[in-house]
């Protein structure tokens, strides 16, 4: 079960609209199912789907978490674990942050837990969080320095001229759209980026390329757009990609994982000076079933 208190902002909001708002992956048919099965209630009282909501209404939910959140809970597996930090693997159909994130899911079972940097919504893999302060003021400070290498593997349509390249452009956000778009030339509003990408392997039958990625600025949807920019579009990608090329292989997630994150501190690393050098990775590379 689960208990939410309506907030201020969601006063007067229908329950279905309140809903899907809080659990984006929820789908309306459950909820009315839910319903049905007297799933939901309000302040202790059964409701139907037009019920209007005020603040500070108590409202309990008995769905199972995998059709709120999308996701089986069990599947976020725990990849690394000291007295510091934490890296879990993040499935799909999960935010970093947020009403009943990843971030808030944990959060539960720490007495501190704070996440030093963010990926999509729909892309998988690793997330470093931080178990105490001191581990979280040294983490974003080195993010923000460079001093933490990500890598991203990705499945991409089209097969790269060059075996790795160092790809610059600018990149503008309309947020209201919650969509960037990719200019090589600089134009106002837009900001510097930097990708660059390293071929792992090759199907040129299927016209398929698995990528080694690394960020160098780290912008919103910047990896998803700028390969696509170049014309090697993130299979599985509904908005930079294409729905003909997604549909012929079966491919309607985007194909993109958070893959390694190696350590390369320099300066004053403080209680964290032990994991410099170190490299977290998975085990097993990501989408290679597909080539």
């Amino acid at each position: 079960m689960k208990t939410l208190i309506v907030e201020k902002k969601y006063n007067e909001k229908n329950l279905i609209t309140y809903l899907t708002t809080i659990f984006p992956s929820l789908k309306t048919s459950c909820i009315y199912k839910a319903l049905r099965k007297k799933d939901i209630k309000l302040n202790g009282t059964r409701i139907n789907q037009t019920t209007e909501l005020h603040t500070g209404d108590k409202l309990d939910i008995y769905i199972v978490d995998s059709e709120l959140y999308g996701v089986n809970l069990q599947d976020i597996k725990t990849i690394y674990e000291d007295e510091n930090i934490v890296v879990f693997n993040k499935p799909i159909n999960l935010e970093v942050v947020g009403d009943f994130s990843l971030t808030s899911i944990k959060q539960r079972e720490y007495k501190f837990l704070e996440p030093c940097h963010r990926i999509d919504r729909n892309t998988i893999g690793l997330v470093l969080f931080a178990k105490n302060q001191d581990s979280l003021n040294i983490l974003l400070e080195k993010f923000k320095n460079k001093e933490i290498e990500k890598h991203y593997i990705c499945l991409c349509y089209g097969i790269p001229p060059k075996k790795s390249d160092n790809m610059e452009a600018y990149l503008f956000k309309d947020s209201k759209k919650s969509v960037v778009y990719i200019s090589d030339e600089f134009k106002k509003g837009y900001s510097k980026i930097s990708t660059s990408y390293k071929v792992l392997n090759t199907n040129k039958n299927k016209n398929l390329s698995l990528l080694d990625v690394t960020l160098h600025t780290g912008k919103t949807h910047q990896i998803r757009a700028h390969l696509a920019h170049i014309g090697l579009p993130i299979l599985g990608d509904g908005k930079y990609g294409s729905y003909e090329i997604n549909k012929r292989f079966g491919a309607y997630t985007q194909l993109l994982c958070s893959y390694s994150l190696k350590f390369n501190f320099s300066g004053e690393n403080g209680i964290l000076d032990y994991l410099n050098g170190k490299e977290i990775k998975l085990k097993e590379m990501p989408f290679e079933q597909f080539l």
